[in-house]
């Protein structure tokens, strides 16, 4: 690949690299994994159509981490997921928000008496969650930079859907080498995405990758078998602050 260093240079993106920290009791505000998240009075708990109460996957303090364009620089961005077979995703339908919510807090209220105080009496979610939403991973960010790997379909808009073939016989084994040189995963806000099977964005509607939730041993998390999961976002509706058609997909080995 050292031929392709420049032009893989080229293909840098600046993200921020999110690390969940060890279980302990956390702030409303803090940006987190599980617990209770910031929700005012007035605000009422996500549902599914069903009536039943989602639960609470994570929420992302924007204050808290370094800046990165276009995302917003204030406010409270959160998760919530349906305790289904799929966890909330929607195969055939992956904006449909029915069984999972994205909920964005522009102005923060910072007076705790006029927030949520309890998480609603949530049933028993057996193994139908990725996570242990009664549990609370405070998440940590660090800016950081990336080349474009091959898991995220940007890498082959640069290089082309026959770029490994040059190399012959050596076709993948260089693949491999360099899937294993350059991998996107982890726990991020932007950058390049990291799957396990296909991405399932379209070449014709590009979208940024607004969150990425890997499987973390530490807060006991796994979407399915090692699995990741996403959420992604229209670079113009990130801008206008709109999470009302966010594309939420996870897979798994």
């Amino acid at each position: 690949m050292e031929p392709f260093r420049e032009k893989l240079l080229q293909t840098a993106m600046p993200f921020n690299r999110i690390k969940a920290s060890p279980l302990r009791k956390t702030s409303p505000w803090e940006s987190k994994v599980g617990g209770q998240p910031y929700l005012p009075k007035s605000t009422p708990w996500p549902t599914a159509p069903d009536g039943r109460e989602l639960f609470f996957l994570a929420q992302v303090n924007f204050a808290d981490m370094p800046p990165l364009s276009p995302f917003p620089s204030q406010g409270i961005l959160q998760f919530y997921l349906n305790d289904d077979d799929l966890y909330g995703m929607d195969f055939d339908d992956g904006e449909n928000q029915d069984t999972f919510r994205v909920l964005y807090h522009r102005d923060l209220i910072r007076d705790e008496s006029q927030l949520q105080a309890g998480m609603p009496m949530l049933r028993d979610y057996d193994d139908l969650l990725p996570h242990h939403p009664d549990e609370s991973y405070p998440l940590v960010f660090e800016a950081a930079e990336e080349v474009a790997a091959m898991t995220d379909y940007r890498f082959y808009r640069h290089f082309g859907t026959d770029f490994f073939q040059q190399f012959g016989e050596q076709e993948w084994t260089v693949m491999d080498e360099f899937g294993k040189a350059v991998r996107p995963q982890g726990h991020k806000i932007g950058g390049y995405a990291y799957f396990t099977q296909d991405d399932p964005r379209r070449k014709e509607d590009p979208m940024l990758l607004l969150f990425q939730l890997d499987s973390d041993q530490l807060m006991d998390l796994m979407w399915g078998d090692m699995g990741v999961g996403h959420f992604f976002i229209r670079e113009k509706d990130l801008v206008a602050l709109d999470f009302s058609r966010v594309l939420y997909d996870w897979d798994c080995l």
